[in-house]
């Protein structure tokens, strides 16, 4: 994994997220996998821009989402890009359902967990403040508590 300036180069959100810094930088994740050495990596790159960095990806899927996640650091921006998405909110034991069309958006808040379902073949765009980002497997209508991966930053 390394970040990389591309300004000359075609990057592909699917494969290839991009890193938002500060100084307003936008660096390609080169090598980027949802793997915990890669996820090290990443968090050591870019420790210097702390809650104020950002990663920028495009997700496909098709179906319910396999597990809940929540983001300490910021809020996240998601926006469908084609297809349709209902996003799951659980606020203090209650549900809070979005649904999403091609071109609308919606922001999860910093540290609510959140849950993707996708009706049929769906692109999403998400904007997200990495830092400390926690992922729990979705066995139930909420969160499991006490059972989770580390964000980038504790993936050691």
């Amino acid at each position: 994994m390394r970040l990389v300036n591309n300004e000359h180069k075609a990057v592909d959100l699917r494969t290839t997220p991009v890193h938002l810094g500060l100084g307003s930088r936008a660096r390609s994740i080169e090598g980027f996998a949802w793997d915990p050495e890669v996820l090290r990596a990443y968090s050591t790159a870019v420790a210097a821009d702390g809650a104020e960095g950002r990663m920028v990806m495009i997700f496909d899927g098709d179906g319910p989402g396999e597990h809940w996640e929540s983001h300490p650091a910021g809020d996240e921006l998601v926006v469908c890009l084609s297809g349709s998405v209902t996003i799951t909110r659980d606020v203090n034991g209650v549900h809070d359902h979005v649904r999403l069309g091609p071109g609308e958006a919606s922001i999860n808040p910093a540290g609510v967990w959140h849950t993707v379902d996708m009706a049929g073949p769906t692109s999403l765009l998400a904007v997200t403040a990495a830092l400390g980002t926690d992922h729990r497997p979705r066995t139930g209508s909420r969160p499991a508590e006490g059972v989770g991966t580390s964000g980038p930053e504790d993936a050691s």
